[in-house]
């Protein structure tokens, strides 16, 4: 079946700029805070080389799963070609959400090489996810036009995401 003429000159939805690589960093932060809290495991082997890959094979396939969804809920009619180029970009542009997990699998291989304690792995990953959770709240809020004092809290909201997960950490544990 060959598409119309009409059908192939549809534009490939846009690639999202500056907002939406800032959103997918928050989310991937929020996603390597949960896992680095998930994985500790009190009492039994730490495999920080296994943790460090379960941490990236989910911020893969999370954001894989994110591009699909967003493609397929932004869907426009189109040839085949069109289509699969539209679901690729939109899966391509995810790529901050995995990046935004790097700072936690870099902890996780460094322990691995150093032996470092699960604990003390886990509480340096949250508190630097913190910290990171404001500054991109923060960057976010300068970029789209917030005042600075504004900007600040918004970070600082961003930030107590991470507080949520340190808290719900050390309560569960």
């Amino acid at each position: 079946m060959t598409a119309s003429p009409q059908e192939r000159s549809l534009p490939l939805p846009p690639p999202r700029r500056h907002a939406g690589w800032r959103f997918s960093g928050v989310y991937g932060t929020v996603l390597a805070s949960g896992l680095m809290a998930a994985l500790e495991r009190t009492g039994e082997q730490y495999t920080p080389y296994y943790d460090a890959t379960w941490v990236l094979i989910t911020a893969v396939t999370a954001g894989l799963a994110h591009g699909y969804a967003h493609h397929m809920t932004t869907h426009q009619p189109g040839s085949p070609g069109h289509r699969w180029r539209g679901l690729g970009r939109a899966m391509w542009q995810e790529w901050p959400m995995v990046a935004a997990t790097l700072p936690s699998v870099a902890l996780l291989l460094l322990a691995g090489l150093t032996g470092w304690p699960e604990n003390g792995v886990t509480g340096v990953a949250l508190a630097l996810n913190t910290a990171l959770l404001f500054g991109w709240g923060t960057l976010a809020a300068v970029r789209v036009g917030y005042r600075r004092s504004s900007a600040l809290l918004i970070g600082l909201a961003d930030a107590g995401i991470g507080v949520v997960v340190i808290v719900a950490n050390a309560l569960i544990k």
